[in-house]
């Protein structure tokens, strides 16, 4: 079986840094526009974490909305990935808002609290969701939340059902679905 056919048929694995290209691209913007989708959550002054920031996409709209006195944590499991981000928040003036951090595969090691967490086209590719929940949890500040979105080609709506309970599990409560281009979405605050 050709990589290719492995990413998109078994379901189980990591997207590769060079796959991302060819969903991060300008006309993206017009149906995931970062500001539009995630100024309602976002503030001046928040610490945010785009869990499984791929090549920056959201992390770059996140660091523009945080302002100079906020932060994102940009979180991948691929070396490859945090050095777009990188060259990309270099190219913007945005680095210094943006702190890279490579997780592992069974653990993100976020160890500050945040205001904000987005999980983007990402969940379905991690193996242990309660212990990636339970974690989620233990850096969101009270009150904080966590934005999960999946892409509809890959998740059906039981199985993102099910991905929602295990999150709900771990302590998070349901707050609304939201509209997200070709995704599932679901906003969910810790108590």
């Amino acid at each position: 079986m050709s990589i290719i056919s492995r990413i998109f048929l078994t379901g189980d694995h990591v997207c590769p840094w060079w796959l991302a290209y060819t969903f991060d691209n300008p006309l993206r913007r017009l149906i995931h526009n970062p500001e539009k989708m995630l100024n309602k959550f976002i503030k001046e002054g928040d610490a945010v974490v785009d869990i499984g920031c791929g090549l920056g996409y959201f992390s770059i709209g996140m660091a523009k909305m945080v302002g100079v006195k906020g932060r994102v944590i940009s979180v991948d499991l691929q070396e490859k990935m945090l050095e777009r981000v990188r060259h990309r928040a270099q190219e913007k003036g945005l680095l210094s808002r943006i702190t890279l951090h490579k997780c592992s595969s069974d653990k993100l090691g976020v160890n500050e609290q945040a205001d904000f967490a987005l999980g983007f086209w990402m969940v379905h590719e991690v193996r242990n969701k309660d212990a990636f929940f339970n974690e989620i949890v233990t850096f969101l500040k009270p009150g904080a939340h966590f934005l999960l979105v999946e892409p509809k080609i890959h998740v059906t709506e039981p199985y993102f059902r099910k991905i929602a309970d295990i999150a709900v599990k771990a302590g998070l409560k349901q707050c609304s679905e939201e509209e997200v281009g070709l995704s599932r979405a679901l906003l969910f605050v810790k108590a």
